[in-house]
């Protein structure tokens, strides 16, 4: 199966007409033409057949049939993680978070981070394509670059936790990961989180861990913190 994404078609919605951009990529890279039929979900767990009922260079509409609902995984993962200064470290991390089933991404400003700008819309489009090619019906949610003083004051989940690499009393993550739990992961920059990031986030009930006896890049953490999760969640 070769799935589509498009967030516009909901449920019970009959057609949807697509943008230039899309269109182009249908007729051009594709080669699709009128009567074939395409895999297209919204990325909120709706899965449809859709058939091109009209092709032009500019316009396609496809009239559509919807297959099933798939409801969002139970628990759910969220990764709060400082971008990496290298950008091609940050996509691989979350174009394999996305396959892995990750439920949200919230990229951080921190003391020691030294990337402070992304481009969202790059982003976004890694992730959109690790979800088309995994075939998952959900898209994770790309939050806002965010200072993480003030995510760790807003942050609600179920379960949070950070991961760190200063020499203190932490249990490895598997003690604490909980199949029943949403589960809220901090991951540092480079240069780690400060003493000081890490006090406020234990004052924020965060709960410290370790990721082993090996000292992970940024990008790799996320990535194994995401693997063990996803393979509580599936025992």
């Amino acid at each position: 199966m070769q799935l589509f994404y498009f967030s516009q078609p909901n449920a019970t919605d009959e057609f949807l007409s697509l943008e230039k951009e899309d269109t182009r990529h249908i007729t051009k890279v594709l080669r699709k033409k009128v009567g074939d039929v395409i895999n297209v979900t919204n990325g909120r767990g709706d899965l449809f057949d859709a058939t091109i009922t009209q092709l032009t260079s500019n316009k396609c509409q496809l009239k559509l049939k919807h297959l099933k609902f798939e409801p969002s995984k139970k628990p759910q993962l969220h990764i709060a993680i400082a971008p990496t200064k290298m950008n091609d470290r940050m996509e691989w991390f979350l174009e394999k978070s996305t396959e892995l089933g990750i439920s949200a991404i919230t990229p951080l400003i921190c003391s020691n981070s030294e990337r402070r700008n992304i481009k969202e819309e790059r982003f976004e489009k890694i992730i959109i394509s690790a979800m088309q090619q995994s075939l998952q019906l959900h898209k994770p949610v790309l939050h806002q670059f965010t200072n993480l003083d003030a995510f760790v004051q807003s942050a609600n989940s179920e379960l949070k936790l950070i991961a760190h690499c200063e020499e203190t009393n932490k249990k490895h993550i598997t003690e604490l990961l909980d199949s029943e739990k949403d589960t809220l992961i901090l991951i540092g920059p480079e240069g780690d989180f400060t003493p000081a990031e890490i006090e406020n986030a234990l004052k924020h009930q965060f709960v410290p861990v370790h990721l082993g006896h090996t000292r992970l890049r940024t990008e790799t953490a996320g990535i194994y913190a995401a693997s063990l999760f996803n393979a509580i969640i599936q025992e």
